[in-house]
């Protein structure tokens, strides 16, 4: 498992709801919607908070995500 590492400052509102939307198991284009944004653009900040978070895979994001209490 992803070591918990220390992130920073707290999440914003787009960063929860993109988490929450991943939680419920929307689609990138569900979630593009719902944010107003590309898919492109959904991939791009999955990618950044997997960086962040220092971890490999979406699985790994939520747990780590979980553990920041950010869901």
């Amino acid at each position: 498992m992803a070591e918990v590492v220390a992130v920073g400052p707290e999440p914003t509102a787009e960063t929860l709801r993109l988490m929450a939307l991943l939680a419920t198991g929307a689609t990138d284009r569900a979630i593009a919607r719902e944010l107003g944004v590309s898919t492109r653009t959904v991939h791009r900040k999955i990618a950044r908070l997997q960086t962040l978070l220092g971890v490999r895979s979406r699985f790994q994001l939520g747990v780590c995500a979980a553990g920041h209490r950010w869901l």
